[in-house]
């Protein structure tokens, strides 16, 4: 194994137990907020008379500014120090989760949304480079699977969560909910974390900045498609204007001595397959967990907590099924878990969309979710295995940020497509509108699914364990 050089430690001591709180309290804010917000579009549409398109951008503006400075979060730790961005970012958060609960408009709470997905970007990455640095490697793997089940929980609590505040009090309670952890952590982090720093590479700026526009330039377009149609010049010109950014982009990565994104990873088909159907299959989730939750609440007429237990078939099961699928997956090959996994989302997803009625019952949609949430429980784990397998020890780090990365955008993405295709100009008015719009969204969200799986079968029938595990260990080892 290559010898992997420790951080710079500015402090002592380690601290462990307060590190995995810690870290885990970041962790659980930030992927939660990824979600929360779902089953509360429905109560932001009566309120602020908001459209379809301010809807998308609610979900969108938090996923699309996290996406853009992820790969950041851990530069910047590396930089000025991992505790010390980790509590700006954590500050970051709660500042701009009281803005989006003061928000008198749904512009107002867009713009709250981006600086909560800013600070989520610094606080993500971060969260599990300082367990790593806390904890002795014959612990590191425990602490590992605690965060894991951190962020499991939080991704299938959002729906949940959000619908019992939403019915206990209103909306707004979602994001002051995080303001009274954010004021704990912030000060325990600086005062109970240890300091530590990493190789302090020139930032690429430029990088991030034309990421971001180009990113920003194709979503605005897609989401401007579902109000006006796709042959309007408002809808193809930021979208031409995204995708010659996104080629100056690529160009500046090829130049710069600090890439961002290090586009030598794409030389590898089992990469470049693994996050294609990551983007694919986050798109397919994303986009259609958007349109379920208004589904079960303006059609069958659902409240928002019942919506977010309707749910947890799909979002629940990652929780149960994704610790066997890694294992399995080991022993029987990636390729067929994956193609599995994304068959049965893809089948899921077209189940619901085949039974979808005004007058639904549990027992049919809940046993479709079921299908769909075993399909994600086999993908995601295995994804992250083809990822780390298909790259060297070294780029192990950088590998899995571009995959989470990958992972966002399709969010985005996701959002924006399955949105356009439901929009109509009577979408909102009856059950049965709704009900049409909705099954088009989501035949083409079980398409994503479909279609990620060729991506797929580009990727190795099975990963090296001793690969594997090699680059496991570079990736969760402090620079």
């Amino acid at each position: 194994m290559p010898t992997i050089p420790r951080s710079r430690r500015a402090d002592a001591p380690a601290r462990p137990t307060w590190t995995l709180v810690l870290a885990g309290l970041g962790l659980f804010m930030a992927a939660l907020d990824n979600l929360v917000v779902a089953t509360a579009l429905p109560v932001l549409k009566a309120q602020f008379h908001a459209s379809l398109a301010s809807l998308e951008w609610t979900v969108n503006a938090y996923v699309l500014s996290f996406a853009c400075l992820l790969m950041t979060g851990t530069a910047l730790g590396d930089r000025f120090g991992r505790r010390r961005i980790y509590a700006l970012g954590i500050a970051i958060f709660t500042a701009a989760s009281a803005a989006a609960a003061l928000a008198p408009s749904v512009g107002a709470l867009i713009i709250a949304r981006v600086a909560q997905g800013a600070g989520a970007a610094l606080v993500f990455p971060l969260t599990l480079t300082l367990i790593s640095e806390a904890f002795p490697e014959e612990k590191r793997g425990g602490a590992i699977g605690v965060w894991a089940g951190i962020g499991g929980l939080a991704v299938a609590g959002g729906p949940v969560v959000g619908g019992a505040v939403i019915n206990a009090a209103d909306w707004h309670w979602i994001f002051w909910l995080n303001v009274p952890i954010g004021l704990a952590v912030v000060p325990l982090s600086l005062s109970r974390l240890r300091e530590s720093f990493g190789p302090r590479p020139k930032l690429d700026v430029i990088g991030v900045a034309l990421a971001a526009v180009a990113a920003f330039g194709l979503t605005w377009g897609m989401v401007r498609a579902g109000a006006i149609g796709w042959g309007s010049v408002e809808v193809f010109a930021p979208m031409l204007a995204g995708a010659a950014v996104g080629i100056v982009f690529i160009a500046w990565e090829r130049r710069t001595s600090s890439p961002v994104l290090h586009l030598g990873l794409f030389r590898s088909p089992g990469f470049v397959g693994a996050n294609v159907a990551t983007l694919l299959m986050q798109a397919s989730t994303f986009g259609s967990m958007f349109m379920m939750t208004q589904y079960l609440q303006l059609a069958l007429r659902h409240s928002p907590l019942m919506t977010g237990v309707w749910l947890l078939p799909w979002t629940g099961a990652p929780m149960l099924i994704m610790p066997l699928a890694g294992r399995f997956a080991g022993r029987y090959g990636e390729r067929g878990f994956m193609i599995a996994g994304l068959a049965l989302q893809a089948l899921g997803l077209g189940w619901v969309a085949a039974i979808a009625a005004p007058g639904m019952s549990y027992p049919e949609f809940g046993i479709a979710l079921a299908v769909a949430g075993l399909g994600i429980s086999l993908v995601f784990p295995v994804v992250a295995n083809v990822v780390l397998g298909s790259v060297p020890p070294e780029e192990a780090g950088v590998a899995s940020g571009t995959n989470s990365t990958m992972r966002e955008l399709g969010g985005v993405f996701g959002v924006a497509v399955l949105a356009a295709v439901f929009s109509g100009p009577h979408v909102y008015r009856s059950p049965h509108a709704f009900v049409g719009g909705l099954q088009s969204a989501l035949w083409v969200g079980a398409g994503l699914s479909a279609l990620a799986i060729i991506a797929a079968l580009t990727t190795p029938a099975r990963v090296s364990c001793d690969h594997l595990a090699e680059t496991t260990t570079a990736a969760l080892q402090p620079a």
